[in-house]
């Protein structure tokens, strides 16, 4: 079983057109679109499961650059979810600790001071 990503994918593409654009390379056992969770609209990348390592091989020479819906497609095979770039937020701090160095503050970080804010002030005493 191979794993494939699918990046720079036309954002109307749907999974049937992902498994006509595979199909002639082998059987396709399943394909999963990167939906953005608040709008619902397609990220612009997918993975697809083709059980052939020969045949997924071969979808991979044939379709890396391939031009689809306007935009030359980026097929590779797909790395385990532990690898991959930096981190991107919170969720896993990796090598770099629990700051967030140099990128642009996004969300709720490790250390927020919403929940100050949010909470009710208690008067304070004067200092003199």
């Amino acid at each position: 079983m191979k794993s494939i990503f699918v990046g720079n994918m036309n954002f109307q593409t749907t999974e049937s057109d992902l498994r006509a654009l595979f199909a002639p390379f082998g059987q396709v056992t399943r394909v999963h679109m990167a939906m953005d969770r608040e709008t619902g609209r397609a990220r612009g990348f997918a993975f697809v499961e083709m059980p052939n390592d020969e045949e997924a091989a071969k979808a991979i020479a044939g379709l890396d650059g391939k031009e689809a819906g306007g935009r030359n497609l980026k097929v590779n095979e797909a790395r385990p979810r532990g690898e991959g770039g930096p981190s991107r937020g919170p969720k896993s701090l990796g090598k770099g600790g629990g700051f967030n160095k140099g990128g642009k503050g996004g969300g709720r970080d490790r250390f927020s001071n919403e929940d100050y804010r949010e909470s009710a002030r208690q008067p304070r005493e004067p200092r003199w």
